[in-house]
């Protein structure tokens, strides 16, 4: 008797811990999952498993018609997933617009008439929210569309942990302050990732998501007509090419004029960013000093990549997954957004 009672109290306890995983994906197994040798700070690659198997298809077909539509829009996700991570961890707080108790990150200056891709991400949560309701939050949607984003663009593939939470609050000051700019120095941007817990390995990797996308006159402008406040053009920059941009990026106006960050295979993922910067050709000065700056290590790595392209692939793959992995909320911290531009 006593045998049976303890059969079924073994049985009553092995439902209920089925149903609490299937309830909450990541109960039991991947919180604290491992990927190369760290703990992943309770992600896991497993997270949706029984709870939303299909989401990274959904992901992906959403992302083939949009970028089939606007091949700009890959480098978009991208960058969307890389300065949502910077502010408060990755937790889609860079998603929610203005309302009485949220000042949106959308109008920091890295941000404002820059950061695009906001339709796409809803989308993907619409046809998210039919398939499983409430499941899938919006801090994974934007590293999925990262990943999926690369990949579609000939760009590497990266086992992802997932299992963010979606962040009730933004912050527009810390937006304003932590991403770093178009026309740091080496040395800010070394700060700026250190600040991340990211290092120079990081920096030049990620650096290599500019292999696809665009920039704003705007952010180069001062590279061309007035470097170092004497009204000469930055002398790193290879001549044909700084007439080239003289001739679309106009010493006043213009602003919004677009020009590649990698003219020479502007929509694959590939390595000639880094062939480009070898040669004077690297567009913003925070691509430029990479090379050019007094940090050994970064210059170093500049000419790995540009003569390996899989050891920079493989590279960018371990820092996503180490910036992914930066403050995410998990457990019952945040929430999971019904709508990713505002909170529950």
């Amino acid at each position: 008797m006593h045998f049976i009672k303890l059969t079924l109290l073994a049985m009553v306890a092995f439902c209920l811990s089925v149903k609490l995983s299937l309830a909450n994906p990541g109960f039991h197994f991947g919180w604290g999952g491992h990927h190369h040798g760290e703990i992943s700070f309770g992600l896991s690659p497993q997270f949706y498993q029984f709870s939303c198997p299909q989401a990274n298809d959904i992901v992906m077909s959403v992302l083939e018609k949009a970028i089939a539509k606007d091949m700009r829009i890959a480098a978009s996700l991208l960058r969307l997933h890389f300065h949502d991570c910077f502010v408060q961890g990755c937790d889609a707080s860079i998603l929610l617009d203005d309302s009485a108790r949220i000042v949106s990150e959308k109008n920091s200056g890295p941000n404002k008439n820059s950061v695009r891709g906001f339709e796409v991400i809803d989308k993907i949560k619409s046809k998210l929210e039919e398939a499983c309701p409430q499941t899938v939050s919006c801090a994974d949607i934007l590293a999925l569309a990262a990943r999926g984003s690369t990949v579609l663009s000939g760009g590497p593939n990266w086992e992802l942990p997932l299992g963010r939470r979606d962040s009730k609050t933004a912050s527009l000051s810390g937006s304003n302050k932590n991403i770093p700019p178009p026309n740091a120095t080496i040395e800010n941007l070394v700060t700026f990732f250190k600040r991340q817990g990211l290092d120079e390995v990081d920096l030049v990797a990620l650096s290599g998501a500019h292999t696809i996308g665009v920039a704003r006159c705007a952010t180069f402008k001062q590279r061309l007509y007035n470097q170092k406040g004497n009204n000469q053009p930055d002398e790193n920059l290879e001549k044909s090419f700084y007439f080239d941009l003289k001739t679309m990026c106009p010493k006043s106006g213009g602003d919004n004029f677009i020009s590649p960050l990698d003219f020479g295979s502007p929509r694959m993922f590939d390595n000639t960013y880094f062939k480009l910067i070898l040669r004077g050709k690297g567009l913003l000065n925070s691509d430029e000093v990479l090379l050019m700056g007094n940090v050994k290590e970064t210059r170093e790595l500049v000419k790995k990549y540009a003569q390996d392209e899989s050891l920079f692939f493989e590279q960018f793959s371990m820092s996503m997954i180490k910036m992914g992995n930066l403050r995410p909320l998990i457990g019952f911290n945040g929430e999971v957004r019904k709508n990713c531009r505002r909170v529950n």
